[in-house]
């Protein structure tokens, strides 16, 4: 289906960058720059700059950010990781394939964790907390830390949603041990497939990535532990390359399209609109996330009116049955799952489009 608003911007971001890109790639192809080449150094310098910590280090997607982060801060069988599951099921998924135990525990008003349940999910057991910073808004770092640091407890960001989102001016992912960021072709940095990275201030941190990514190899000769291969893709690197010095207009544009969606809206009784940012949180808002009444109907609403939507875990991730989570009892995220929806917005919008979205939200609800 052509949609008059579509939800990504694939087409139109390729018709504005299609030069850069081909330049970039032509490079890398024509030096025969496929594996761990400049291309992906080049990327990791660049994101530990942008990201304000010593090291970053590419890895073939997020979720593997999120997996071998927690291998090389050294989590182990029948340790505890306390998380959310108001997220997609990558960040579970990552923990049970360490061995190690999902904790759930609900997430609070701005869809995030909910620190004031942190410290009741605490157990012998527990090792580890990874905060989920969702839709381009972080948690409440400075409280999230100040527990972790009391009971000596890991801290793995999954920031895959929050590129350039701050609290107190400090970047997601620059907190913890680690930080672990997705560019799914979706995401405000997006590759050309799947891509991912970890930051971190800990050389150890890095050192064990850049072991696991490439199966352990220390050097061409010398395997210094089983790994994985789990390296970024050279070509993906040079996508990546291109696209990083956008982030900043790119983020520039989705405030002006949230503050637009918000004079449009927030005088409608059945629509909560999602936070905005104030002095602590600056938020880069990847997905701009509606909390509203019939919310179905209202996605077949805006979908005749040719505007796409998306509806992210319909069935929360602990009532999927497979995963046998449904022991927790998480009432906020099972009421957020029946009213979630996000409205478009990215970068390639017209106004003229935001003002349509707006128009045909106001119309289904209005009356």
């Amino acid at each position: 289906m052509d949609y008059k608003v579509p939800f990504v911007g694939y087409i139109a971001q390729y018709r504005n960058l299609g030069e850069e890109l081909s330049v970039a790639i032509e490079e890398a192809l024509s030096k025969g720059d496929l594996i761990l080449r400049q291309q992906v150094q080049d990327f990791e310098d660049s994101m530990a700059s942008f990201l304000g910590v010593k090291y970053a280090v590419g890895v073939s997607s997020g979720t593997d950010a999120l997996y071998l982060s927690l291998q090389a801060a050294g989590l182990e069988r029948e340790d505890e990781v306390i998380t959310v599951a108001h997220n997609f099921v990558a960040s579970i998924a990552a923990i049970v394939h360490c061995g190690a135990t999902p904790i759930l525990i609900d997430v609070s008003d701005d869809m995030n964790m909910d620190i004031g349940q942190i410290e009741k999910a605490i157990s012998p057991k527990t090792r580890a907390i990874m905060p989920v910073h969702l839709n381009g808004r972080l948690c409440d770092m400075e409280k999230l830390m100040e527990i972790a640091d009391r009971y000596n407890l890991v801290v793995i960001e999954d920031a895959a949603q929050a590129l350039g989102a701050t609290y107190n001016g400090k970047k997601g992912g620059s907190f913890g041990v680690a930080g672990c960021f997705s560019f799914y072709p979706a995401k405000l940095l997006g590759a050309a497939g799947d891509a991912g990275l970890v930051c971190t201030n800990d050389e150890g941190i890095a050192n064990n990535i850049r072991l696991l990514r490439d199966h352990g190899r220390k050097s061409k000769d010398i395997i210094a532990c089983y790994g994985f291969t789990n390296r970024l893709d050279n070509l993906q690197a040079a996508i990546l390359n291109v696209k990083l010095k956008y982030i900043p207009q790119w983020i520039q544009r989705r405030q002006e399209i949230a503050d637009l969606y918000y004079q449009g809206l927030y005088n409608i009784p059945d629509v909560k609109l999602p936070p905005v940012s104030d002095d602590h949180f600056f938020n880069i808002y990847q997905n701009y996330v509606l909390r509203v009444s019939e919310r179905d109907n209202l996605a077949v609403y805006l979908k005749k009116r040719g505007i796409e939507t998306i509806i992210s875990n319909p069935i929360p991730v602990h009532h999927q049955q497979a995963l046998r989570l449904s022991h927790f009892k998480l009432p906020y995220t099972e009421q957020l799952a029946k009213q979630v929806i996000s409205i478009p917005l990215i970068p390639e919008m017209e106004n003229s489009q935001v003002e349509y979205v707006i128009h045909a939200v106001r119309d289904f609800y209005v009356k």
